[in-house]
């Protein structure tokens, strides 16, 4: 087992030029031909909270302070999330015509999603943060935390697509599963509303949610400004590397059937 994974490891560092060329024309084709081309990587978040704080805090008036800055906080991550998931369980599918034809390396074709997607990310922390400043919630020395947490979801989104991906070449039926389920995900997170208010009966049942625990994290550092909870963090990592291990492992036990599948 400790020579599968340190092949794959290797073969990932091996084409990790490959990888960095794919993400950065990822990102160049996802806005090619639009007016406003690479602006979109700020707009789509913010006008999903226009749309998420109309709803949720006139129509239904949920009483909470700082609501938008809330929501922005855990709905950045998500969407960092769900679109890796989405668009990486169908990327070895989708590049199909590079598996069969050459020798390549299927298991960048989902990294490279999860990739483009994290610096899409990054890219709008800024924004998350010059938001919650003009509220009055300015980014505290708990900033140093947000790296483990980053490098913590990261870990737990590249496992989850890569074996997401390796499973979708056999059953097709997983991507249009996987659709309605991310909404179902997003909903049983708290993003638009916060822990505290999920009944205390289902209380344990929300934090079994592995997004619970690491929007969680995010929300302690970037609206609370506060450390995040070291046991949901400790937890999270663990089920993280789980996933991670568990999606190498499917893939390097189906990847010489990949070809003839697609």
């Amino acid at each position: 087992m400790v020579a599968t994974f340190t092949s794959h490891f290797q073969e990932l560092y091996r084409y990790r030029g490959l990888v960095s060329s794919l993400v950065l024309r990822e990102l160049k084709a996802r806005y090619r031909g639009s007016l406003l081309g690479f602006l979109w990587t700020f707009l789509n978040p913010l006008m999903l909270l226009a749309v998420y704080a109309l709803v949720f805090s006139v129509y239904f008036r949920i009483q909470m302070e700082h609501y938008a800055g809330f929501v922005f906080t855990g709905l950045l991550p998500w969407v960092w999330f769900s679109s890796s998931l989405l668009e990486g369980t169908t990327a070895i599918v989708s590049g199909g015509s590079l598996i069969t034809k050459v020798l390549f390396p299927g298991q960048i074709l989902p990294l490279v999603k999860v990739g483009a997607n994290l610096l899409n990310y990054l890219l709008s922390l800024p924004i998350l943060l010059i938001f919650l400043a003009f509220m009055g919630l300015p980014p505290g020395p708990v900033l140093v935390w947000l790296p483990l947490v980053v490098t913590a979801h990261l870990i737990f989104i590249a496992g989850l697509t890569l074996g997401m991906a390796t499973l979708n070449v056999f059953l097709r039926d997983i991507q249009h599963i996987l659709t309605n389920l991310v909404t179902l995900w997003f909903f049983l997170t708290p993003i638009l509303y916060p822990l505290s208010q999920v009944p205390p009966t289902f209380r344990p049942w929300a934090l079994l949610n592995p997004a619970t625990l690491i929007t969680l994290g995010y929300q302690d550092i970037f609206f609370y400004r506060r450390s995040p909870d070291l046991t949901h963090l400790a937890v999270f990592f663990l089920l993280a590397l789980f996933t991670l291990v568990l999606g190498i492992l499917l893939f390097e036990h189906y990847k010489e059937t990949l070809a003839e599948k697609i």
